[in-house]
């Protein structure tokens, strides 16, 4: 039963619409309207500003961080739940029930989730994201390549199937919801950030 409610806390807990929040209560437009239509911190970056969007950047961090932390320091979950709770935050950013289950493409709440669970795999794969978005200046393209390899350094550093199983469903998911973005890359209209 404690796994159960871990579990619906961290969805709820991934499905809080940052970007649309933090819009809204700067008086911007709602973000699914402007831009890409995403609600996630690169939009809010480009719409927005730079300011709100990093604001926006750690708060779908937060939202991988926080249940983790509630679990791992008020209840002794296993390797297994930990992997579960780890991947019902993820999940309820990217199909989070106050939308519709129409959300982000989950990059930011990966990144919190994988800086506490693993975060020397953090640091290889954010090494990858920083060269192919410093020499591409596509953050779609650096988000994907980051996701592919990160399951093989979580299965390299922490050497657990639990966390692996996890890891490699939520960068699947990852790069499905940056298909229209893989095929705007392919077609050569893919959006390059500016610095």
């Amino acid at each position: 039963m404690t796994l159960f409610f871990l579990l619906l806390g961290a969805y709820l807990i991934g499905a809080v619409p940052t970007g649309i929040i933090l819009t809204k209560l700067t008086g911007g437009e709602d973000i699914r309207k402007v831009g890409s239509g995403n609600i996630g911190a690169t939009n809010v970056y480009r719409t927005a500003g730079r300011k709100l969007g990093l604001i926006t950047l750690i708060g779908d961090c937060l939202k991988g961080i926080i249940p983790l932390l509630v679990a791992i320091h008020l209840f002794k979950v296993s390797e297994t739940e930990l992997a579960l709770i780890a991947l019902a935050a993820f999940i309820g950013h990217c199909y989070p029930v106050y939308l519709g289950f129409k959300g982000g493409k989950g990059v930011a709440t990966a990144l919190g989730i994988f800086l506490l669970l693993s975060p020397q795999s953090i640091l290889c794969a954010l090494a990858l994201f920083a060269l192919i978005l410093w020499r591409r200046r596509y953050i779609s393209l650096a988000s994907i390549s980051a996701a592919a390899l990160v399951p093989f350094l979580v299965l390299l550093f922490e050497r657990s199937l639990p966390l692996f199983s996890a890891t490699l469903l939520i960068s699947a998911i990852v790069i499905w919801r940056h298909r229209e973005n893989i095929d705007r890359l392919l077609a050569g209209t893919e959006n390059k950030f500016n610095f």
